[in-house]
C-alpha cells in the first residue's frame, strides 16, 4: 500500500515556507499531493490555474509531488486522493491554536486520516502568502522570500518600486 499525505493550502501565492514544508513531507511518503484549495473567505490574487502553474513549475523535477486543485470538504479531498495523512506546517503560536482545532475537528470527520506537522525554519517562521501579497502590491521585493516562479509572476502583476 502506498504511502499517500495531502499538503492542502491556498497557496495565494506559494512561499519559500510552503516549499520548504512540502520538499521535507515527500520524505516520508511515496507521494504528496498538493491540494490548491478555494477558501470562501479569503480573496484570492491569482486564480487557481495560476497557483496550480506555479507549482508544478516549482516541483516539476519531484517525481513524487502532485498538484491538484479541490473545491469539496478537505477531508472528502484527502479520501478520494487515498491518502493517510494531512501535512500542515506550523510558524508561530497562533498557527499552533488553529492547526490544532482543524486537526481536532479532521479527526472528529475521519479518524483514520492522521495530520502531521512540520515546523518551519527559522527563516521562514514569520513569512505567509497574505504580507507576501501586500509587500508585492506596494512595490517591495520579496524575492528572497518566494521561488523564482512566483517571484516572475509576481513583478509581472507588481513591478517593483525603488
Amino acid at each position: 500500500m502506498k504511502k499517500i499525505g495531502v499538503y492542502p493550502g491556498t497557496f495565494d501565492p506559494p512561499t519559500n515556507g510552503h516549499i520548504d514544508v512540502a520538499l521535507r513531507a515527500s520524505h516520508f511518503f511515496d507521494k504528496l499531493i498538493i491540494g490548491i484549495g478555494k477558501n470562501p473567505g479569503k480573496d484570492t490574487l491569482f486564480s487557481p490555474d495560476e497557483r496550480r502553474e506555479m507549482l508544478e513549475e516549482i516541483f516539476k523535477d519531484h517525481k513524487n509531488i502532485e498538484i491538484r486543485p479541490f473545491q469539496n470538504l478537505l477531508i472528502h479531498f484527502v479520501k478520494e486522493c487515498g491518502a493517510m495523512a494531512l501535512v500542515r506546517g506550523l510558524r508561530a503560536v497562533s498557527d499552533f491554536e488553529y492547526e490544532l482545532q482543524l486537526a481536532s475537528f479532521n479527526y472528529h470527520l475521519d479518524d483514520s486520516i492522521e495530520t502531521v506537522f512540520f515546523m518551519a525554519r527559522e527563516e521562514n517562521l514569520f513569512v505567509s502568502s497574505s504580507m507576501i501579497r501586500e509587500i508585492a502590491q506596494f512595490g517591495g521585493d520579496v524575492s528572497d522570500r518566494v521561488p523564482g516562479a512566483v517571484w516572475k509572476k509576481l513583478r509581472s502583476r507588481f513591478p517593483v518600486k525603488k
